[in-house]
């Protein structure tokens, strides 16, 4: 597990990716990833009583999502500016080792790069754990290459089936593609706690887990800036990770774009092509789990009151895609109602996949309680 430094106002020790992305707010047009908002969080003041201000004390433990952990680490540095008596702890320990500990009542909130799988619904079940499922932003999750790489353009899902599962076993490019060059192909993956290696092989390049594997040769790592680095220092490397990492990192490596099997069309992910949905079949949401025990918490209220706010803008800071407002409204009432439960499993446990809009709803709820 990475524990990333607590946030503390006036004493605050900011994450190193946050803190790239403040410089870069602080530089505008230093880079064209950034997507600046019209105005950041940071200061803005909770909308609470000046007594609620001082009297609040306490601590709020996040774990979960390398993906997720910049939306939760800005939150907890915008928050800290005003609650200097709260204590935010943002640490990464991917998205099922997130979910280990919350499972476990460690910690308050799990930062998930994918939905709740059934074993960790069951695991909180049998454990007394419930919990309020919110989405908070959209991803692109990104494939990229090195930028000496100027033979890969486009990929479809049958040549990254060839490129990263065992039973494709390419070893370079040209086993991909006879017309591309024989370079050794270098894999750089996130670890296999992560949610973003799941939906990456579960729910698009390894659906059918009886016969697909991934395979065994891959570096990898839950620091999603150690692929970066891989990646911009092989030519033949290749990896993914969340649309952040590659927005913050244009100028060392590039993304590819990806075949859709429904359109057959080529699209690279771009805030637009990822809120949008073109950017298929790699777009998806992003949420935070939240323990309805730690709701009852003065100082874990206030932090969610501020966090889901300001999540459009918290989202937008760090290179992620904001929801529509139409979604952030239904977020706000499962909040403030304490909706409990998951919508990505039926009744009988089994996985939901779905347009955000299609799923999220009051109705499509299954209770953990």
């Amino acid at each position: 597990m990475k524990l990333l430094e607590p946030f503390r106002s006036g004493t605050a020790v900011f994450g190193e990716t946050v803190a790239v992305c403040f410089v870069c707010l602080a530089l505008i047009g230093c880079g064209p990833t950034a997507t600046t908002p019209s105005s950041t969080p940071s200061g803005t003041a909770p909308d609470l009583g000046a007594s609620e201000l001082t009297e609040i004390e306490g601590a709020v433990a996040i774990d979960g999502s390398s993906t997720v952990a910049p939306i939760s680490e800005a939150a907890a540095e915008a928050f800290g500016k005003t609650f200097k008596n709260v204590r935010v702890t943002v640490a990464i320990s991917g998205t099922g080792g997130g979910f280990g500990r919350f499972t476990n009542g460690e910690i308050d909130i799990s930062d998930a790069s994918r939905p709740i799988k059934d074993s960790e619904f069951k695991a909180c079940q049998a454990k007394g754990v419930s919990f309020v499922e919110l989405p908070i932003a959209y991803d692109g999750l990104s494939i990229v290459i090195n930028k000496d790489n100027d033979f890969v353009d486009q990929l479809t899902i049958d040549e990254l089936k060839k490129i990263f599962l065992r039973e494709g076993g390419a070893k370079s490019w040209k086993e991909v593609n006879p017309a591309w060059p024989d370079v050794a192909i270098k894999i750089y993956a996130p670890g296999t706690d992560s949610g973003t290696f799941d939906y990456f092989f579960g729910d698009v390049v390894a659906k059918d887990s009886d016969n697909e594997h991934p395979r065994d040769d891959m570096s990898v790592s839950e620091d999603d800036n150690v692929l970066v680095t891989g990646i911009a220092g092989e030519k033949g490397a290749i990896g993914f990770f969340g649309a952040s990492y590659y927005f913050a990192n244009v100028d060392k490596i590039k993304a590819v774009k990806i075949v859709d099997p429904k359109t057959g069309e080529a699209v690279g992910p771009t805030p637009e092509t990822i809120e949008s949905g073109q950017y298929a079949p790699f777009s998806r949401p992003l949420f935070i789990y939240v323990n309805t025990d730690s709701m009852k918490r003065p100082e874990v209220k206030a932090f969610l009151k501020f966090y889901l706010k300001e999540a459009g803008k918290l989202a937008e800071m760090v290179d992620y895609v904001a929801l529509p407002p139409s979604i952030y409204e239904v977020v706000q009432t499962h909040y403030e109602e304490r909706i409990t439960g998951t919508h990505y499993l039926t009744e009988a446990l089994e996985k939901r996949t779905g347009p955000l809009a299609e799923l999220y709803t009051t109705e499509s709820v299954v209770d953990i309680e």
